[in-house]
């Protein structure tokens, strides 16, 4: 077969995979130009109504309304119904998430109360070695504060370098790098038998892909809300108490809004039941609405469809990198068993960041991660397969240079 009728046959096939997809009508609802976007796992493209919910917050509930909207535009009880909103993509239940904060904030509270959870005797926390470098920086920091030792570790590590002196354990459901999908439910289950408490960061999962955080039996867990779940830079994190642990949970960080009496302004903390008791200070009331508005577009979408796209769009990249790149030119890094990969392909690339320079000037946004690693986020809402086709196709024209 030539190489001009093979580029012909994937890009029919392309064709024909965008009109079996049952949610291509979502990407009418994305403010999207003629940009293939893959770079969702960074930040989320923007849903296409909400810069008109968010004109009205701070035209009419702010700037008529005023003080009046903590009460009557609903500002107060944001932050634990945008986690109901939240609960159903991780695989939660209503009244088990709590949105306010950034991820590192949440990711701090969660280790810190992990160990109080874990109780007396169990002074070691162990944090995945692959860790976005955040996480680990928090470890360290929550090792000090609760005169633990800190023991990096990778995941598949985790259940050897488990003990009696395990307090907490802190992991990536998705590794940010190579996008490699780590498995929860035995890991989870793992810490739980060793009696330790697990910590789950979902910033690469949530919004891509069933993470079933009740039905793994997972005690607490983070993310944030602008990569998958498309809220915009900066957009508040969110933290999940499982309802079991919520009268365990001790917050480091106590706040008048996690009081049960927050009003009251007593002098000594008495924290409010259930999730509400992750709450801190004021929430961050612009980008929490915007953040709410964007989560409409899962209006009549299952995690599960996400989950399919999601597969078949990498599997398709994968396809196309094969036929069009030259040999040589890539290693993919992302594994190509399904129970083992994200939403993102990672490919080891010479030069990763001048390529992907080259990409961006030709209508192909991704990012890279230095020193050579080419990521591309694939997110099923408004991204399409003939997308995919192009991105691989201008890959191979690229590196063919």
């Amino acid at each position: 077969m030539s190489e001009s009728t093979e580029k012909a046959e994937t890009a029919e096939k392309a064709e024909k995979l965008d009109a079996a997809d049952e949610l291509a009508p979502k990407r009418a609802e994305f403010a999207l130009d003629d940009v293939v976007y893959l770079d969702g796992n960074s930040l989320g493209a923007l849903p296409a109504h909400v810069p008109g919910r968010v004109e009205d917050v701070v035209r009419r509930q702010w700037g008529e309304l005023r003080i009046r909207s903590w009460d009557e535009s609903g500002w107060w009880t944001a932050p634990e119904r945008i986690g109901d909103r939240i609960a159903p993509l991780v695989g939660a239940a209503p009244g088990e998430i709590v949105v306010g904060d950034s991820t590192s904030v949440n990711v701090f509270k969660a280790l810190v109360a992990a160990v109080r959870m874990a109780g007396e005797g169990r002074d070691e926390i162990l944090v995945d070695a692959t860790t976005f470098p955040t996480d680990g920086y928090i470890a360290e920091s929550a090792a000090r504060m609760t005169g633990c030792t800190l023991r990096p570790v990778t995941p598949a590590e985790v259940p050897g370098a488990l003990g009696g002196r395990t307090a907490a354990v802190l992991l990536n459901h998705v590794d940010y790098r190579t996008g490699r999908l780590r498995d929860l439910p035995a890991l989870t289950a793992a810490v739980r038998a060793a009696g330790a408490v697990a910590v789950w960061d979902l910033c690469h999962s949530a919004g891509a892909l069933p993470v079933g955080l009740d039905e793994h039996g997972v005690d607490l867990a983070v993310g944030c809300t602008y990569k998958y779940l498309n809220g915009g830079p900066g957009s508040p994190a969110y933290l999940y108490v499982r309802r079991s642990r919520q009268d365990a949970f001790d917050s480091p960080l106590p706040g008048w809004n996690s009081h049960v009496d927050p009003f009251g302004m007593r002098t000594s903390y008495e924290p409010a039941a259930g999730a509400l008791r992750g709450r801190v200070g004021t929430p961050d009331i612009l980008s929490m609405l915007a953040l709410e508005a964007a989560l409409e577009v899962w209006d009549g979408v299952t995690i599960e469809a996400v989950r399919a796209k999601s597969l078949a769009l990498t599997d398709f990249f994968l396809e196309c990198v094969e036929a069009y790149v030259p040999d040589g030119s890539v290693e993919s890094l992302t594994p190509a068993a399904h129970e083992e990969r994200g939403s993102q392909v990672a490919l080891r690339c010479p030069d990763a960041g001048e390529v992907m320079k080259r990409l961006i000037e030709r209508g192909v946004v991704g990012d890279y991660r230095a020193p050579d690693v080419l990521r591309f986020g694939f997110t099923p809402l408004y991204v399409g397969f003939a997308d995919t086709e192009r991105a691989a196709r201008v890959l191979g024209e690229t590196l063919s240079r």
